[in-house]
């Protein structure tokens, strides 16, 4: 318990990654605790409980830094303190309702995910780490690699999450998505070549798009499947 409170530290890990590079390493800090845990010698019921606890306010963390730091850009910045303390109390507000929504959807749902497997690639990261705690073999490569992932991470800096998306880019089941980043990459930069900073702005409208039509997808494929394997 004492462990798993000193490693709610993740969460300031994961928020300024998140600030610094618009990208938060939630599975990322919740491995590197996981692995300490497993040195430390804990069973593996109780790894997989704090494992599970760590990711899920890793990323909850960077949600709410996301929102917050959004509305507060869009508060000209603090430039007016009254406005200031009601925006942020209304997102307060925003919050525990989607905090609500998002506890329904998960009561509804579960057992369907977890019938069909329907698992996110990192979960089985998750499980072979605790695993290798009786396997020296898969500890010594977890180790083996930890080096060159750190190379990377250093090589990148701190506002370029390199490391860890190397390591996402190998957990996605389609290659397309890697593609796909690079390409965008690319296009991103020409377009700032040719146009300078001035495309930013739509740029980010774009982006935003993309990325609400792919939840959108993503989430309505997934729920999809759960439904009618389960029926």
């Amino acid at each position: 318990m004492i462990f798993t409170a000193v490693a709610r530290l993740s969460e300031m890990i994961v928020g300024l990654a998140a600030m610094h590079a618009g990208w938060f390493p939630g599975f990322a800090t919740a491995l590197i605790f996981l692995v300490l845990g497993i040195v430390l010698g804990f069973p593996p019921l109780a790894l997989c409980f704090m494992v599970g606890y760590i990711a899920s306010i890793g990323g909850a963390y960077a949600d709410m830094g996301y929102d917050l730091k959004a509305g507060w850009i869009l508060r000209g910045r603090g430039a007016n303190p009254a406005f200031e303390i009601d925006g942020r109390r209304q997102q307060y507000w925003a919050e525990l309702l989607g905090l609500i929504v998002a506890a329904a959807f998960v009561l509804i749902f579960y057992k369907g995910y977890f019938t069909n497997d329907l698992f996110p690639p990192v979960s089985r990261v998750f499980v072979t780490t605790i695993n290798a705690r009786t396997t020296s073999g898969i500890a010594k490569w977890l180790l083996i690699w930890a080096m060159p992932g750190a190379i990377i991470q250093f090589i990148g800096g701190p506002k370029r999450q390199l490391g860890i998306l190397l390591a996402t880019g190998l957990l996605i089941f389609n290659p397309i998505a890697g593609w796909t980043a690079v390409v965008a990459l690319i296009t991103r930069a020409i377009l700032l070549k040719k146009y300078g900073k001035g495309i930013e702005n739509p740029m980010y409208v774009l982006a935003g798009g993309f990325i609400a039509g792919s939840a959108i997808v993503s989430f309505g494929t997934g729920t999809v499947k759960a439904l009618v394997r389960k029926v």
